[in-house]
C-alpha cells in the first residue's frame, strides 16, 4: 500500500478520497486553488499545497503544478477524482512517466474509451451491444453521409468523437437539416475538444440511461457491481440516480454486466469504470465508458457494501480484487439527489456564502459534501455542493426516507435545487419508476407553462 497519495481534485470528491485514504492508513496530500483555501478538506489535511489561482486552467488543469506538488511532498500516487484531468490520457502518461502511480486506468485504455468512435469499435469487438450508427467517423462526402443516415433511419444524432458531459451533439429529424447539423457539430467539437471528428447514431425516442459499474485489477480480474438508473437529467446533466434500476429484468442486467466484464478483460482495463447505456424496449445500447469514479458511485456502494474508492486505491497499489463476482450481492435500494448551488428550475448558477448549512441524518442517510456554514461557494467551478444519498430495504422505503431527508435539509444564503428535488420525489411518474431521459425536461417545461 502507498504511504502517501496526492488528491488532484476539489469539492466533495476530494473529501471522499481523503476519507478513504484515512481508513487505509494512507496520508492524503490535498491540492487547492486560491479560491479553495478555506475548503473543509484543506483544513483537515496534514499536508496541503496551493497549485495556482482560481481559474481551472491555472490550477486543477495545470499538469506541471500538480506533478510538482507530488514531487515536493514525496507522494507515491495521484488520484484524479472525477472531472478535470481524470480522463486525460496525456496527464495519466505524464504522471507515470514522472515516477508516480496514476490511480486509474492505463493511458492506452483512457485513449481508447475517450474517443467515442474507437470506444464503440472496441465494444462491438467485445460483443457489447451498441446503438445502430456509422461504423466510424463520418466522411466528408455529404452524399455518403446522407446514405448512412437513410440506412440508420431518422431521427439521427450527430456526436463529437471526443465529446462528453452532454456537449457536442445534435439531433437531426430530416435530410434537409443534416448538412448544417454535421457542419455545426464539427465546428463545436473542434472548439470544445480540439477534435472535429463526428459520428452518427440512431436517435432513440424514449430511452432510459442505465450504467454498469465495473472494477478491475492488474491481474486481469474484473467484476460488475450491478446497475444504476440515471435517467432524471436536465440538459444531459444527471439530477437523481438510483440503484438498482426499477423494472428491468435481472437476467438482462446479468447478461450486459457479463459482457462489460468481458470487455474489461479484452482491453486490459484496471481500476473503476462505468459503461453507460441507453435502454429501450428491453435492449441495451452502449454509448460511452467513463474511465474514472462517477459522481453517483455512492448508490452502488450502499447496495453492494463495497467501497469503490478504497478498492480503486488498493488495485492501483497492485492488490487483487478482494471479492469475486459470486460474492457480490445487491441489498435494498439507494437513491442519490445532487445538491447544486443554482436556481432550482432554470439551472442558473448561484455562487455565494452559505449562511446556514444543516444536513439531514438518521438511519440509512448519507451526505457527501465539502461545505459548511459560512463556506463561500466560488463561481469558478461546477455548481454541485453535495450529494444526499439514502438506502432502505425497498424502493418505496428509500423514497420515503429521501422525502424525510430532503425535508430536514437546510441551506441558506444561496439558491439550491432543493425545491426541485422535493417536488420530484412526490411526482407520480418518478415514484412509479422507469421514467426516460426526456421526462425531466418535459416536466420542467410543463411547470414553466403553469
Amino acid at each position: 500500500m502507498f504511504k502517501k497519495i496526492l488528491v488532484a481534485n476539489r469539492g466533495e470528491i476530494a473529501l471522499r478520497i481523503q476519507r478513504a485514504c484515512s481508513e487505509l492508513g494512507v496520508q492524503a496530500v490535498m491540492v487547492y486553488s486560491e479560491a479553495d483555501r478555506e475548503a473543509k478538506y484543506v483544513k483537515l489535511a496534514e499536508e496541503a499545497v496551493c497549485i495556482g489561482p482560481a481559474p481551472s486552467a491555472q490550477s486543477y488543469l495545470n499538469m506541471p503544478a500538480i506533478i510538482s506538488a507530488a514531487e515536493v511532498t514525496d507522494a507515491e500516487a495521484i488520484h484524479p477524482g472525477y472531472g478535470f484531468l481524470s480522463e486525460n490520457a496525456d496527464f495519466a502518461e505524464r504522471v507515470e512517466r514522472s515516477g508516480f502511480q496514476f490511480i486509474g486506468p492505463t493511458p492506452e485504455s483512457i485513449r481508447i474509451m475517450g474517443d467515442k468512435v474507437a470506444a464503440k469499435q472496441a465494444m462491438i469487438k467485445a460483443g457489447v451491444p451498441c446503438v445502430p450508427g456509422s461504423e466510424g467517423e463520418l466522411p466528408e462526402d455529404l452524399v455518403q453521409v446522407k446514405r448512412i443516415a437513410k440506412a440508420i433511419g431518422y431521427p439521427v444524432i450527430i456526436k463529437a468523437a471526443g465529446g462528453g458531459g452532454g456537449r457536442g451533439m445534435r439531433v437531426v429529424h430530416t435530410e434537409a437539416a443534416l448538412a448544417n447539423a454535421v457542419t455545426m457539430t464539427k465546428s463545436e467539437a473542434d472548439a470544445a475538444f480540439g477534435n472535429p471528428a463526428v459520428y452518427m447514431e440512431k436517435y432513440l425516442q424514449g430511452p432510459r440511461h442505465i450504467e454498469i459499474q465495473v472494477l478491475a485489477d492488474k491481474h486481469r480480474n474484473a467484476v460488475y457491481l450491478g446497475e444504476r438508473d440515471c435517467s432524471m437529467q436536465r440538459r444531459h446533466q444527471k439530477i437523481i440516480e438510483e440503484a438498482p434500476a426499477p423494472h428491468i429484468p435481472r437476467k438482462l442486467i446479468e447478461r450486459v454486466g457479463e459482457r462489460c466484464v468481458a470487455a474489461c478483460k479484452k482491453i486490459g482495463y484496471r481500476g473503476a469504470g462505468t459503461f453507460e447505456f441507453l435502454y429501450e424496449n428491453e435492449e441495451f445500447y452502449f454509448i460511452e465508458m467513463n474511465t474514472r469514479v462517477q459522481v453517483e458511485h455512492p448508490v452502488t456502494e450502499l447496495v453492494t457494501g463495497i467501497d469503490i474508492v478504497k478498492t480503486q486505491i488498493m488495485v492501483a497499489a497492485g492488490d487483487k480484487l478482494p471479492f469475486t463476482q459470486r460474492q457480490i450481492t445487491m441489498r435494498g435500494h439507494a437513491i442519490e439527489c445532487r445538491l447544486n448551488a443554482e436556481d432550482p428550475y432554470r439551472g442558473l448558477p448561484s455562487p455565494g456564502r452559505i449562511t446556514m448549512w444543516h444536513p439531514p441524518g438518521g438511519p440509512g442517510v448519507r451526505v457527501d459534501s465539502h461545505v459548511y456554514t459560512n463556506y463561500y461557494v466560488p463561481p469558478y467551478y461546477d455548481s454541485m455542493v453535495g450529494k444526499l444519498i439514502v438506502h432502505a430495504d425497498t424502493r418505496e422505503m428509500a423514497l420515503a426516507r429521501m422525502r424525510t431527508a430532503l425535508g430536514e435539509t437546510v441551506v441558506e444564503g444561496i439558491h439550491t435545487n432543493l425545491p426541485l428535488h422535493r417536488e420530484l420525489v412526490v411526482d407520480a411518474q418518478f415514484q412509479a419508476g422507469g421514467a426516460n431521459i426526456h421526462y425531466l425536461e418535459g416536466w420542467l417545461a410543463n411547470r414553466a407553462r403553469q
